[in-house]
């Protein structure tokens, strides 16, 4: 967020994962009209009168005024701390800077996604997940006092990286949520010293994780997972309730070294470092919650499809 970065450059360790966001557009029947079809279809006479706010101001910003139809289906569900807002974002952009016959580098996509959430929607959120959408892979993300973001590759041994994968376990408490009202408290707390030394600490953190993943000790990965969860937990009220710590303790009590829960809080995915031999006393001790199995992913947004 803007109200950290500003102050003291924000660092986070990201990684895209094999979930996708789908956006297809098609020359619309009606060339004077416009369709958006997500889980609801608009047929609207001109831009301003879209309801999706996403599509709305990208459309604006493109100056697509007409005789196109937006569809999307998703992998994951909105308001369940995947990212999946922007990369619908993201996606977007990039579907329509194709069809509008420009190119835009991943930077560009990430840039100008953070420009419509952000600013010209007002949304209380961070860079992250637009530039983590939009570059794919396992990467060090900067956010520079500047406002600009660097992104910096992070190329593991494979071996390493498979036996990460093998270890990390996801998750779903079945609960999905706005994120604007916790990130809007936290956006506030900032200012408080001890909310702004819990979010220095999680920046340190970063790249104490970056080390362990090439050097070391693997398990060190979930021990600080668990000290940024712990850390999270205090930035804003909301982030956590009863029953993700009660799940939370239940999958450390059955052998799981760390974790977190995804995105800004309040439910979505709980994702754990758990070494081989403890997974099945861990999926024992959640066997409420649906486990939802994934791997590493590399390209981040692409191209599927282009035909006239």
């Amino acid at each position: 967020m803007a109200a950290f970065y500003e102050r003291q450059t924000g660092a986070v360790l990201s990684t895209g994962i094999n979930r996708y966001m789908y956006l297809s557009s098609h020359r619309f029947f009606e060339p004077g009209q416009i369709r958006a079809k997500y889980s609801q279809t608009e047929t609207v006479e001109r831009v301003e009168e879209l309801k999706h706010p996403i599509i709305r101001t990208a459309l604006e910003l493109m100056g697509i005024a007409g005789g196109i139809e937006i569809s999307s289906i998703a992998d994951v569900p909105s308001g369940t701390g995947m990212g999946s807002s922007s990369s619908f974002t993201v996606g977007l952009l990039h579907n329509l800077s194709v069809w509008s016959g420009r190119y835009w580098s991943k930077d560009d996509l990430a840039r100008v996604a953070c420009e419509i959430e952000i600013e010209r929607l007002g949304e209380p959120i961070g860079k992250q997940d637009q530039y983590a959408a939009a570059f794919g892979g396992l990467n060090l993300i900067e956010f520079l006092p500047d406002g600009s973001v660097r992104v910096e590759p992070q190329h593991m041994p494979n071996e390493r990286k498979a036996q990460l994968e093998s270890r990390l376990l996801m998750y779903y408490t079945g609960t999905q949520r706005s994120a604007s009202a916790i990130l809007g408290e936290q956006k506030n707390n900032v200012a408080q010293s001890d909310k702004f030394a819990a979010l220095s600490e999680m920046v340190s953190l970063v790249y104490e994780l970056r080390k362990v993943l090439y050097e070391g000790d693997l398990d060190d990965f979930g021990r600080i997972l668990h000290q940024n969860w712990q850390l999270k937990k205090a930035l804003a009220s909301g982030i956590s309730n009863g029953p993700i710590d009660q799940a939370y303790e239940a999958a450390l009590k059955a052998g799981a070294l760390g974790g977190k829960l995804l995105g800004a809080g309040g439910g979505g995915f709980l994702l754990f470092y758990c070494r081989e031999e403890a997974q099945p006393a861990v999926s024992e001790a959640l066997s409420t919650l649906r486990p939802f199995s994934f791997q590493f992913e590399n390209e981040g947004s692409k191209l599927i499809h282009y035909g006239h």
